[in-house]
């Protein structure tokens, strides 16, 4: 099936020429217009994990796993696991930067290819393992998206630990962004710190988080799961495409799995990871569908989310794995890398990109 697919023309639909034009029209400079680094090959049946930047130990946990025989799919959990256990990994579940009211609430979805299954959960609070919840929804019910209290009461239902997942170091981010947001508010804040925004919170805001990991077994089979206490401060309720399949997540054992960081709302206008496994389909490398469909996000961006100069001022990072065991990736913005480990150790590659970060 997959090689009949192959035979079909490449959708046209956004040539190389596209970044050329809006380059000269809206006055930025496209380092990268559709020149995608040559796709990185590994033997046919070798296993393979790929995540985001965050997601070095977790590769090496995954590759242990499928190489001792495991499921792609319980090693992608048990990978971002890692994650969601460090305090300092302030975008995944325990230490995740709050919503604007101090409360963390998290998203994750996995999706299996062998079964094309799915589960999710979103707006999950007091719980730190939301892939596994997610999973568990997967596996447990005949649903795909779980929410709210909804979810709080099924991961409770099957034994998780309810605690408070913020952190004394997240909420004093929480608590300078509060008190520095606005000079019109109730609060008063010392002279020295109003210039002076911490490291790790500049980085967050400026970078922004989430894990995304997606690995194929020896069984050459692919599963992914992407976790995340969502876009810091937020307004409470808001949900991101971490959780949502297609947008933030998509597996097809016959042509790939993709997943995705950075602005979610980019990847739910554009159903952006679904596009991204569908261009592997079609033919394309990793890397170039990652690049296709970065060019779609900037292509539907309306004026309102690009600087002043024409320039897109947010991210969002692709990572990607077809069937063959080749993977890449690829940003909107430069800088990007990502975690890979092919059987070789894990190691940090960087991303392929549309524009040049200044």
């Amino acid at each position: 099936m997959l090689h009949s697919i192959r035979k079909w023309k490449r959708r046209d639909f956004l040539r190389n020429g596209f970044l050329a034009t809006a380059g000269s029209v809206l006055g930025f400079k496209a380092i990268n217009p559709g020149i995608a680094a040559p796709a990185i090959r590994t033997n046919k049946f070798k296993p393979v994990a790929i995540s985001s930047g965050n997601g070095l130990a977790a590769t090496e946990k995954a590759m242990e796993i499928v190489l001792n025989g495991g499921d792609c799919l319980d090693a992608a959990v048990a990978g971002v696991k890692i994650q969601e256990d460090d305090p300092d990994d302030t975008s995944v579940g325990y230490g995740g930067l709050p919503n604007e009211r101090g409360i963390v609430q998290l998203d994750a979805s996995v999706m299996y290819g062998p079964t094309h299954r799915a589960g999710a959960v979103a707006v999950l609070e007091n719980i730190r393992y939301a892939s596994e919840v997610a999973k568990l929804v997967m596996e447990r019910t005949k649903r795909v998206l779980v929410v709210g209290k909804g979810a709080f009461e099924f991961a409770r239902m099957h034994g998780f630990k309810e605690e408070n997942l913020l952190t004394e170091r997240a909420r004093q981010l929480w608590q300078y962004w509060v008190e520095n947001r606005s000079r019109f508010d109730d609060f008063l804040t010392p002279l020295e710190d109003i210039e002076n925004i911490p490291e790790q919170l500049k980085y967050h805001l400026e970078h922004g988080g989430t894990i995304n990991l997606n690995v194929l077994d020896t069984s050459r089979n692919l599963g992914g799961c992407t976790t995340t206490s969502g876009l810091a401060f937020k307004m409470p309720g808001r949900v991101g495409d971490s959780p949502i399949i297609g947008a933030g997540l998509y597996v097809d054992n016959e042509y790939g799995a993709a997943g995705s960081t950075g602005r979610g709302e980019a990847n739910l206008q554009t159903c952006a990871s679904f596009l991204v496994v569908e261009e592997m389909g079609r033919g394309s490398s990793p890397t170039d569908a990652c690049l296709s469909v970065c060019r779609r996000i900037i292509e539907r961006t309306r004026v309102s989310y690009l600087w002043r100069d024409g320039k897109p001022a947010f991210n969002v990072n692709f990572y990607a794995i077809n069937r063959n065991g080749d993977f890449g990736s690829a940003s909107i913005l430069s800088g990007t890398r990502y975690a890979v480990n092919d059987g070789n150790g894990s190691r940090f590659v960087d991303a392929a990109y549309l524009y040049e970060r200044e």
